[in-house]
């Protein structure tokens, strides 16, 4: 069971004493340097606060001028991962970023991704990695009848999948560990990435993981946000994929090609339309309301709002209904258009392990 989250009063003070220390620890050194390529030719794309939880800090998004690596210069430490990932829900505003964001992992997207296997021989196991809660493995069953899924996720929402009956087999913790690397080592035909690279601190080392729990002949199943996407340059810090400060690197379509070929794999898929989630505008939106309405309580924060600013919140939140809902609206209409052009703002890559 999760653990029972501490009075409000508690939770502020504890918050306060982190703060106390400052935010610059939650950082690494700077990198003068592209994490992927090498090259030191990198120029800053853009700078952020957290526009979704509005915790403390400012952001950096560098790109390297030869491989196009979109990554977060400095890098979070491990200690500020934790730190901005913790207490996901308690603002009001991210209901609303919420429900943009479950279009990406919404049931219609599930199963178009399952049917994206089919071509290829019914796989026997399958490894979710990033799984959350397993609805990914939930709805691929259906495509999948005959197929066991597994999922792994670093949280202990992957137990509560298997409790009901979503995955088979759960794990907690990273696939890079050795002790889960070495459990899972050639256990599965399938290993599928949805979202999840773009959270690691080094895609390449993932990548291999995945390939070591592979069969050989099994597959890699990889979407991922697109850097490349024009929304990105549109819309700025407010294009949702950026995801301040919780992405880490952003992979250009070339790079990860790239990448997996060097690892001995055979690039069977790559497509750039089915995996577009019509959610930018939308999602920009939901960003900026966020931005601009009065904060709710949260214990980062070192007072409560006054009574004037929630019913000033509510309001203002019920009046802005229609811009979110026509945004949404928006985004829908265009999305089939959208999905064609250099606007698609996602990436799908099946991947072969060769023996």
């Amino acid at each position: 069971m999760p653990p029972t989250p501490l009075p409000t009063a508690e939770r502020r003070a504890a918050y306060a004493a982190e703060l106390a220390q400052g935010t610059g620890r939650f950082h690494e050194p700077r990198r003068a340097d592209c994490p992927w390529c090498g090259s030191r030719r990198l120029r800053t794309r853009l700078r952020t606060p957290d526009l979704l939880q509005r915790k403390p800090g400012t952001f950096v998004v560098d790109e390297c001028g030869d491989c196009a690596h979109v990554f977060q210069n400095p890098r979070l430490t491990a200690e500020g991962q934790a730190f901005y990932r913790r207490d996901g829900k308690e603002e009001a505003h991210e209901g609303l970023a919420d429900r943009l964001l479950a279009a990406r992992g919404g049931t219609r997207r599930h199963r178009a991704a399952a049917r994206a296997l089919l071509p290829f021989p019914e796989p026997e196991s399958w490894l979710d990695v990033g799984t959350g809660l397993g609805h990914f493995p939930e709805t691929a069953r259906e495509i999948h009848p005959y197929t066991a899924f597994d999922g792994l996720d670093t949280t202990r929402r992957v137990e509560r999948a298997r409790a009901a009956g979503r995955v088979e087999e759960a794990h907690v913790g990273r696939l890079t560990d050795p002790r889960i690397a070495e459990r899972l080592r050639g256990r599965y035909d399938v290993v599928s990435m949805f979202h999840h690279l773009e959270h690691t601190p080094d895609p390449r080392e993932e990548l291999r993981a995945a390939l070591e729990v592979l069969r050989p002949g099994g597959h890699l199943l990889v979407e991922l946000p697109d850097p490349d996407s024009a929304f990105g340059l549109l819309l700025g810090k407010w294009w949702v994929a950026y995801g301040q400060p919780r992405h880490l690197h952003l992979l250009p379509l070339p790079n990860l090609l790239g990448e997996l070929e060097s690892l001995g794999c055979a690039i069977v898929v790559t497509d750039r339309r089915a995996p577009h989630v019509p959610y930018d505008l939308s999602g920009a939106v939901a960003l900026a309301l966020g931005r601009a309405l009065p904060g709710l309580d949260a214990p980062w924060r070192p007072a409560p709002p006054t009574p004037l600013r929630r019913g000033l919140r509510t309001g203002l939140t019920r009046a802005s209904a229609p811009l979110l809902a026509s945004a949404a609206a928006l985004d829908h209409l265009m999305a089939p258009l959208v999905r064609r052009s250099r606007f698609s703002n996602a990436y799908r890559v099946i991947a072969r392990r060769e023996p």
